[in-house]
């Protein structure tokens, strides 16, 4: 399944959600996007108690917003390029810790422990093996065997030499015209 196609079109529109949340990282993504929010939000936003103005704005703002916005990318990344998953993971990790210095304690930890969680999460998650459909047949289940389709089947191989073949002086250095290494 690709990123273009959003699940198989035999699911019913119903669980179409499912499906494709299920064949990706989703929850590291959502966590990777939830911690790169306050990332980017804090250092420009302002937050007015009554009358009193709290501004969040620091020195490092430009840092904090490519920071926030990575992370957002990377979110996004996970949940529509799933086969990146360990770069994304790793990549939002140190873009987490980086964010201690620069973004207001990352976000006011918010962001940063979002951030590693989410990155975590998606190192260590593994696409599920393929599920193998199962061929209903109505007999027993053992192929048939026919005349044809054994001398079909032999009709590419070379003639096998039966036990009777005795090796002599040339077929010990030929070796049937194989080479033989050890």
């Amino acid at each position: 399944m690709s990123a273009e196609t959003p699940a198989s079109r035999e699911v019913p529109k119903e669980n179409r959600f499912k499906v494709w949340r299920q064949t990706r990282p989703f929850w590291a993504g959502l966590f990777t996007l939830l911690g790169g929010l306050p990332i980017a939000y804090l250092p420009y936003g302002d937050m007015r108690l009554g009358n009193v103005t709290l501004a969040m704005k620091t020195t490092a703002g430009a840092g904090a917003l490519i920071i926030g916005v990575l992370l957002i990318t990377l979110g996004l990344t996970m949940w529509f390029q799933p086969i990146v998953r360990v770069f994304a993971g790793v990549a939002t990790i140190v873009l987490g810790l980086v964010s201690i210095p620069v973004s207001n304690f990352g976000g006011l930890v918010i962001g940063f422990l979002f951030a590693l969680v989410g990155g975590g999460m998606s190192i260590a998650w593994a696409p599920a093996p393929p599920i193998e459909e199962a061929v209903d047949r109505e007999d027993d289940g053992e192929p048939e065997a026919s005349a044809e389709a054994g001398a079909v089947l032999t009709a590419g191989l070379p003639e096998q030499r039966g036990p009777e073949h005795h090796a002599t002086d040339k077929t010990i250095d030929a070796n049937g015209g194989r080479n033989s290494a050890g």
